[in-house]
C-alpha cells in the first residue's frame, strides 16, 4: 500500500517539510504561512513567460486555474455553506499560498481565508489545489505538485464542515488532482505523473488516509483531463500530446468507471484495458489531429439520464491571436446511441475557460465567452448561454460581466452548485502583473467580489451587478 503519514496536530504548528521546498534565493529560509488566515480573498497572477506577437500563451488572475484542477468548490447541503479553494497570494507579491474559504448562503458572508499550505518560493498556479467534502463532512484539499520536482499534498479538515484548521495526511507524487468521494465506497482520485510526459493515473481509498497503488489510466505521451462523477460513475475525458508537445494537443477520448477503477469502459459500456498505450483504441471519440485541429478541455457533466456532456475548445493554433480563427466552444454529448457535437460559441483564446451546468431539460454555459479589456489575452467578459435541446442550438441568456478593468478567467462550476454561488472565477490584466480579485456569480448573471480586504473576521460580498 502506498504509504501515508497523518500528523494529528493542527496546522499551526506544522511547518511544510524542508525537502518539499524550493531552494531559496537567500541564505534565510522564508517562514511558511501555513495554518495562518489572511485578511482578504487575493488570487494569484501569473504568466507562464511563452511571449508570442499577440501576448503571452497565457498570463492573467489564475485564482481558479486550471481545468484540470477538479473541483475547485463544492456545495454542503447539511450546512447549506459552498466551500471552496483557490491559488492565493502575499499582498503586493507573487508568492503561492493553497487557500480555503466558503460561503455561508443563510448567512451571506464569508469567513478569512486560511492558508492550508504555503508553497513558500513557488508562484505557479500549477500548484493550485483542488477539494472534495467527504461523508463525514471533512474537508479534503488535494495540492497539486508539478512535475517530479515539486510534490504534492493532501490535508484533512480537523472539523467537519470547516476549514479553519487542517491535518496534513501525506505528499506525494501527483499533479492536477481529482478527487471524486463516491458514497459508501470512498474516494477514487485522477491525477497526472510525469512518467513519460503528462501521464494519467488513479488511486483508491477507503479513508482518504491509507491509499491503493498508483494505477495508470493512460500513457500516449502526454494528456490533460477533466473529469467529473454522478451517482458510482466517474467519468474522465483527455487530449493526447503527439510527440509528447503540449503546443499539439489534440484528439479526445473518454473513459468511465463505474467500480471504483476495476474496469473502465466506453460511453456505450464496452470494457476497455487500460493503460491506453496506442493513439488508436476504443477510448478515441474525436480525430481532431486527422482534421488538424487542437482541443482544450473545460468541464465534464451528465444529462439528466446520466449521459456525459464534454465541454471544450477546439482551435486551430496554440499560439494566441487571430492567425488561427475563432475559438469554438464545443459541447460533445453521449445521447446513449452515439456522440453528438455542436459548437456554443466562439471566442479569442485557447484558454477562455468556462463551465457546463444541467437543470432538467435546460443545459447552462457559463464563462468569459465575450471579448475582454485585453484582447488577445487569457479571459474576458463572462456571459451565460443556454440550451433547451441537448446542445444542439444555444442562445445568450446573460452578459454577466461588462467594461470590466481586467480580463475574467477561469468560470469553475461548484458541485452541487446553488445560487447565488452558481460560478466562481477571478480576474487579473492579461497583459501585465496585476492585483486578481475572486468573484462569484448566480444563474440569472448577478455577481459578487469577495472581499479584498477583510478588517474582521468575517465580511459580505460586494455585490456588482449592474455597476459600470
Amino acid at each position: 500500500m502506498k504509504r501515508t503519514v497523518l500528523l494529528l496536530c493542527s496546522l499551526l504548528a506544522l511547518s511544510t517539510p524542508a525537502f518539499a521546498q524550493p531552494k531559496a534565493t537567500t541564505t534565510e529560509k522564508p517562514e511558511p504561512l501555513t495554518g495562518q488566515t489572511t485578511d482578504g480573498y487575493r488570487g494569484i497572477w501569473f504568466t507562464l513567460g511563452q511571449k508570442l506577437p499577440y501576448g503571452d500563451k497565457y498570463s492573467g488572475g489564475l485564482g481558479t486555474y486550471t481545468a484540470n484542477h477538479v473541483p475547485m468548490a463544492v456545495y454542503a447541503p447539511k450546512v447549506n455553506k459552498t466551500f471552496f479553494t483557490y491559488g492565493g497570494t502575499v499582498e503586493g507579491k507573487r508568492h503561492l499560498l493553497i487557500m480555503a474559504g466558503y460561503y455561508d448562503h443563510k448567512k451571506n458572508e464569508v469567513p478569512r481565508p486560511t492558508i492550508v499550505h504555503d508553497k513558500v518560493t513557488v508562484n505557479d498556479p500549477h500548484d493550485n489545489g483542488s477539494i472534495a467534502i467527504d461523508e463525514k463532512g471533512h474537508v479534503w484539499i488535494f495540492v497539486s505538485g508539478r512535475g517530479r520536482t515539486r510534490p504534492g499534498f493532501k490535508y484533512r479538515s480537523v472539523k467537519p464542515y470547516d476549514v479553519s484548521e487542517f491535518q496534513f495526511i501525506s505528499e506525494e507524487e501527483m499533479t492536477y488532482p481529482q478527487p471524486w468521494p463516491i458514497k459508501g465506497e470512498g474516494f477514487l482520485h485522477l491525477f497526472t505523473k510525469y512518467t513519460a510526459g503528462r501521464e494519467l493515473y488513479w488511486e483508491t481509498s477507503k479513508d482518504g488516509v491509507t491509499w491503493s497503488e498508483d494505477q495508470k489510466l493512460a500513457g500516449l505521451r502526454g494528456h490533460y483531463q477533466t473529469s467529473g462523477a454522478h451517482g458510482k460513475k466517474v467519468a474522465t475525458f483527455f487530449n493526447r500530446h503527439p510527440g509528447g508537445s503540449v503546443d499539439k494537443r489534440t484528439d479526445l477520448y473518454y473513459l468511465q468507471t463505474t467500480d471504483m477503477g476495476k474496469t473502465w469502459t466506453t460511453a456505450d459500456g464496452t470494457p476497455v484495458e487500460v493503460p491506453l498505450t496506442n493513439d488508436s483504441n476504443p477510448a478515441l471519440v474525436f480525430s481532431y489531429s486527422s482534421q488538424g485541429q487542437m482541443m482544450y478541455g473545460m468541464d465534464l457533466n451528465f444529462d439528466k439520464r446520466g449521459n456525459p456532456i464534454l465541454l471544450y475548445i477546439v482551435s486551430g493554433d496554440f499560439k494566441p491571436g487571430p492567425d488561427a480563427g475563432p475559438r469554438e466552444w464545443t459541447v460533445a454529448h453521449w445521447n446513449g446511441k452515439q456522440w453528438n457535437t455542436n459548437i456554443v460559441t466562439r471566442s479569442e483564446h485557447n484558454y477562455d475557460v468556462g463551465s457546463i451546468y444541467v437543470k432538467g431539460n435546460e443545459w447552462t454555459v457559463y464563462g468569459p465567452s465575450e471579448r475582454g479589456p485585453q484582447r488577445w489575452g487569457t479571459g474576458g467578459e463572462v456571459a451565460i448561454w443556454t440550451s433547451r435541446d441537448e446542445g444542439k442550438t444555444w442562445k445568450k441568456k446573460a452578459q454577466v460581466t461588462q467594461d470590466s478593468e481586467f480580463n475574467h478567467t477561469y468560470v469553475r462550476r461548484p458541485v452541487q452548485a446553488k445560487d447565488p454561488f452558481f460560478a466562481y472565477w477571478a480576474d487579473g490584466d492579461a497583459d501585465k502583473v496585476s492585483v486578481s480579485r475572486l468573484y462569484f456569480g448566480d444563474s440569472k448573471g448577478r455577481y459578487w467580489q469577495l472581499p479584498y480586504d477583510m478588517k474582521g473576521e468575517f465580511a459580505k460580498p460586494i455585490a456588482l451587478s449592474g455597476k459600470k
